[in-house]
């Protein structure tokens, strides 16, 4: 299968790729922890909306990655900074938007008690599209596999290298759907408790707030080794 990847598409090690590829994915990233909110929040339809961004924003990371832009920000350590420094600050304050929320919600818990509340915390009104396909374009998790893992398997002799960024990108694709798709679901789920216990939702809110604080320290602290 590898000689026969490599003699077609001009792909090297695909066993090691899709491995790799399947290991990326299931690490917790902004992108999953964000479509599995707007699905927590929201619902199916809005989820695949976030899902959809995401697939999006890979897409251009990809076509960027494959156009050279990986190796223009590898020649270029102050643009890779800068490039770093505004996605941290990015989900960082995503993180605090959602930590007001879940502190909000948690205010009004008092007012409540002894009945049920009747929706969770204040879902976020922003576009999960837009949202999504930002906070993937943004997302350290992928800005670093396509630096440095996904285009080391591209065979720099091969005629139509776009034909092996297109093969690798369809792969991590598909992974990707299966993935959040299973996310959308189980955010799904967790709708329902959430329409009845506020702490639990604002317990979870405030979990994710402080995953995409901790995201944005960890993109603002990356290295291209």
């Amino acid at each position: 299968m590898n000689a026969f990847m490599h003699a077609t598409l001009g792909i090297t090690d695909f066993w090691t790729y899709v491995l790799g590829t399947i290991f990326i994915v299931l690490l917790p990233g902004p992108n999953s922890m964000y479509v599995l909110s707007v699905a927590a929040q929201r619902g199916v339809r809005a989820g695949y909306k976030g899902a959809c961004g995401v697939f999006l924003g890979d897409a251009v990371l990809m076509v960027l990655s494959a156009a050279g832009v990986a190796s223009l920000l590898q020649a270029s350590p102050a643009l890779f900074y800068v490039v770093k420094y505004i996605g941290a600050a990015y989900l960082g304050w995503i993180g605090l938007q959602m930590l007001r929320g879940a502190l909000r919600s948690w205010s009004q818990r008092g007012a409540e008690a002894g009945r049920e509340a009747p929706a969770a915390v204040p879902a976020d009104r922003a576009n999960p599209f837009r949202k999504a396909l930002v906070v993937s374009l943004l997302n350290p998790k992928a800005i670093l596999f396509f630096i440095s893992f996904f285009i080391q398997f591209v065979d720099p002799q091969f005629g139509h290298p776009a034909l092996s960024f297109a093969a690798l990108g369809l792969v991590c694709q598909v992974f990707s759907f299966a993935y959040l798709t299973a996310i959308i679901f189980a955010g799904a789920r967790l709708a329902e408790m959430f329409r009845r216990r506020r702490r639990l939702s604002a317990g979870m809110a405030s979990g994710v707030g402080a995953m995409f604080i901790g995201f944005g320290a960890k993109l603002a602290t990356a290295t291209l080794n």
